[in-house]
């Protein structure tokens, strides 16, 4: 439904506008080549005996590769789990024991806000204490060599002596699809499942519906694919319904305070999504940030993660916004 359906009709049509760290540095990924790539993930998955009802934890940047370790643990019936990139060692290890995954999928490094961050090394010290754990499917993000250990595995490598051809694991509607860990606020993070067809089907409608969503449309959701938000309406909800959805990599204020809309002007994004944190940091700075940038494309606009303080809402809808897109204040799993 997020891919073989959309390949059938328009197989050149983007899936994916990655927006890397640096600005102007943007790739695009058609649903043809994203389908190639989860298929390939999917086999090397698959030859290296993860099978339906496994967990897969992803550690990993927002990135295309990402997106794609999601698809295959989907297409192949394993469970993913996908862990925020920045969390630490022991916050990952938590996690990967308490789903007992059987793989590890990660980057050597992410890039972030003009930063490195090395995930391997979190990776490293995480499995140490996770017995459940087999290989550990290495991507590469930068050029940066890691040391590799006797559970690691090149993905890339992999993945090119692998068929573009997987054929879907047939699911019940009531099987699992992914696992998510709550933030751990409250209390020990909590596995929060989420079974096939009831989720797609909720993503899917609430994506077209609650940010009416178009055909055509470039939807920019910035949230990290490490949230339920970046589930549902950076990978799921978007390409279910064939729409080009927008993988944001960087931070609000790199390499300035005007980078969301400088990237809404580039993009030509249609529907804006964020939380209001965000929109607080950009708040303090002068709206001639916002101003600078043509904002024409916007239709709708998405606040999620908290409730949104009035003051927030206000420069949101009328600064952002020129007081033309409807604001739509969301909540979901946490």
């Amino acid at each position: 439904n997020c891919l073989d359906v959309h390949v059938a009709r328009a197989p050149e049509r983007v899936a994916l506008l990655w927006e890397r760290d640096e600005p102007g540095s943007e790739v695009k990924v058609t649903y043809r080549e994203l389908l190639e790539t989860t298929c390939r993930l999917a086999n090397t998955l698959k030859r290296h005996g993860v099978r339906k009802g496994d967990r897969v934890a992803i550690y990993m940047p927002v990135s295309p590769i990402a997106v794609a370790a999601m698809l295959a643990c989907a297409r192949i019936g394993a469970v993913h789990t996908v862990v925020f990139a920045g969390f630490s060692a022991e916050a990952l290890a938590g996690r990967i024991e308490d789903a007992q995954c059987k793989a590890v999928i990660t980057c050597n490094q992410g890039v972030r806000g003009g930063r490195t961050i090395n995930l391997k090394t979190t990776v490293d010290t995480a499995v140490k204490s996770c017995p459940s754990v087999r290989n550990v499917f290495v991507a590469h993000r930068t050029e940066c060599k890691v040391p590799m250990g006797p559970l690691d595995i090149f993905l890339e490598e992999e993945m090119a002596k692998e068929s573009t051809s997987c054929p879907p694991e047939p699911m019940e509607s009531e099987d699992m699809l992914f696992m998510l860990y709550t933030s751990g606020s409250t209390g020990k993070p909590k596995g929060i499942v989420h079974t096939q067809a009831g989720y797609l089907l909720y993503a899917a409608l609430t994506h077209q519906y609650v940010f009416d969503y178009h055909p055509g449309d470039v939807f920019g959701c910035v949230a990290d694919i490490g949230w339920v938000t970046g589930h549902s309406y950076v990978v799921y909800g978007p390409l279910c319904n064939g729409a080009t959805t927008v993988l944001f990599e960087s931070t609000p204020v790199y390499p300035n305070p005007g980078r969301y809309w400088e990237t809404v002007q580039r993009l030509g994004i249609n529907q804006f999504y964020g939380a209001p944190t965000a929109i607080r940091l950009l708040l303090k700075y002068d709206e001639n940030w916002v101003k600078k940038y043509d904002r024409s494309s916007l239709k709708t606009l998405g606040s999620v993660g908290e409730p949104i303080n009035r003051e927030a809402w206000e420069w949101f809808y009328h600064v952002v916004g020129d007081g033309k897109c409807p604001l739509v204040d969301t909540w979901w799993q946490t």
